[in-house]
Parts: C-alpha cells; sequence; structure tokens
C-alpha cells in the first residue's frame, strides 16, 4: 500500500507516494523525472544506476525507497555546481572517458565515491570498481581517477617502443612472399619445392577445365 516517503535529492526536500518495496530507480525516475541513474539489469549488477546514499555508494534499482527516508541521496545531477564540473566529471571530460555515454554516470558517481574513501588509490582500488562499460573505456576511466588523485599515469608499453619479430623471422608467421605459409627451410628441401609446383599444376589443370566446361 503506497505510503509517504520524505527524504532529500541533491540537496532539496521532496516526498513521494510510493509503496515501501519500490526501489528508488524508479521513484528517482518515474516520479521524481531525475534521470541521470540509468536503468541495465535491475538486479545490481552492471552499476549503470549507482548514487550515492549518504555518501555512501548504492544501486538504487535494489535500495527499497523506505530505506531513504530520513536520508540523503545524491545522483549524477547533484554533482556539479551550478555550470562548475565537480573535479571528477571535469577530468572524465579531459580524458574523453565517454563513449555511448549510457553507463557513464553510475561511473562517475563510483569513483567519486571511491576518491572519498581513498585520496590516492591503487590500481586495485581502481579495478574493484565493478560498474559495466559496453564501449570498454576502462584504460580511461583509469587515467582519469589518477588524473584526479595526481598519481602518474604510465604510458602503454612503460615508454617503450614495440618490440618487432626476431631478427630473421617474418611478422605473422608469413613466407617471404608475404604469403601464410611454411618458411623455406635450411639446406633447400627439393623434395618439398617439387611437390609445392606440383600442386600447383594441379591447380592450374582444375581451373582450366572449370574454364573449357563454361568457355
Amino acid at each position: 500500500m503506497p505510503k509517504k516517503h520524505r527524504f532529500s535529492v541533491n540537496g532539496d526536500k521532496v516526498e513521494v507516494d510510493a509503496d515501501a518495496n519500490m526501489p528508488l530507480l524508479w521513484v528517482l525516475r518515474d516520479k521524481l523525472g531525475i534521470t541521470g541513474p540509468k536503468y541495465g539489469c535491475g538486479v545490481g549488477l552492471c552499476r549503470a544506476c549507482t548514487s550515492h546514499l549518504n555518501g555512501n555508494e548504492i544501486q538504487p534499482c535494489v535500495v527499497p525507497v523506505s530505506e531513504c527516508d530520513g536520508q540523503e541521496v545524491t545522483t549524477i545531477e547533484g554533482l556539479a555546481d551550478g555550470d562548475e564540473l565537480h573535479p571528477v566529471q571535469q577530468a572524465w571530460v579531459d580524458a574523453d572517458v565517454g563513449q555511448c555515454g549510457f553507463c557513464q554516470p553510475g561511473q562517475i558517481m563510483a569513483a567519486v565515491a571511491l576518491l572519498q574513501r581513498k585520496s590516492k588509490p591503487t590500481d586495485a582500488d581502481i579495478d574493484a570498481i565493478e560498474n559495466m562499460c559496453r564501449c570498454g573505456t576502462y584504460p580511461r576511466l583509469r587515467a582519469a581517477i589518477k588524473e584526479i588523485a595526481g598519481i602518474p599515469t604510465d604510458p602503454p608499453g612503460n615508454g617503450e617502443p614495440p618490440k618487432g619479430p626476431p631478427e630473421g623471422k617474418p611478422p605473422n608467421g608469413k613466407g617471404p612472399d608475404g604469403r601464410p605459409g611454411k618458411q623455406p627451410q635450411q639446406g633447400g628441401d627439393s623434395s618439398s619445392a617439387e611437390g609445392e609446383q606440383s600442386g600447383d599444376e594441379k591447380s592450374g589443370s582444375l581451373f582450366d577445365g572449370i574454364k573449357s566446361a563454361f568457355g
């Protein structure tokens, strides 16, 4: 049975009529028109809806609205100060993290919560963020968090140029003519060469037969 629930969202006091077990995500999106938290899975796994409850990271899709009575809820809409982006939001822009953008609000809220807990997070701390990203922007997410934390970001390969194939070995296992195949053997195996030539002759006669049939 619906009842009144009173709490704060992004600093504003709100009152909604909803069943006690209604997920907070539905209240935010359908009743309050706050659409920054995205619906992805509904079971707290993809974390596209990640928001904060009293400063702690939550997934509103699995938090009943009754648990929010008298509490402070913060969504992605509550981070910026007017036209000034939150430092994590600005880092996201600087690192060009966003691709399709669907999961970015949840990722940003998770990053804010992490940096509130630990100002100098390790790679393991960053990897512990479980927000799914369908575009695979995890390396840029890591770079953005390190930018905020003032942690140097190592370039790919620690700045070393990529290494080529061993000397004398063509790349990708290709032959000297650039086509996949066996590498020439030391000493020149004439029987192998004759076999390849015989195969070419057979292929040629086959195609000649096809051409004559349709000629």
